[in-house]
């Protein structure tokens, strides 16, 4: 279930708001309270050879921007913007967070 817009979550509340809490396990008022302190998650460590076998991570972002529509309400125009505004702040990240970014219009089959 796909909302085209973000009214579209207010204008269909009584339709997405069940769906969503039985998905996440939560009601519709509930408050979400993010921890980006990456110190402070709980996983365990990898074994050495498990790490030895991580080539590459990805990160999928399931939001969009704030200034940008939804995915069905966005343009090619308003796509590129995204993927500009996104790089340019990966591309700022150091330590731990520091890595190469790759779009997939310019990678090659090597990457």
């Amino acid at each position: 279930m796909y909302a085209g817009s973000h009214d579209a979550y207010t204008t269909f509340s009584n339709l997405f708001e069940p769906i969503i809490n039985d998905y996440h396990g939560h009601a519709a008022d509930a408050k979400h309270i993010s921890n980006m302190n990456f110190e402070e998650l709980d996983c365990p460590e990898f074994a050495q050879d498990e790490k030895d076998m991580i080539i590459s991570t990805r990160i999928r972002v399931g939001r969009n921007l704030a200034d940008f529509p939804l995915g069905p309400g966005i343009s090619k125009e308003q796509r590129d913007e995204v993927e500009r505004v996104v790089s340019g702040v990966l591309t700022k990240m150091t330590g731990e967070l520091e890595g190469t970014y790759y779009p997939l219009s310019g990678m090659t089959k090597e990457q």
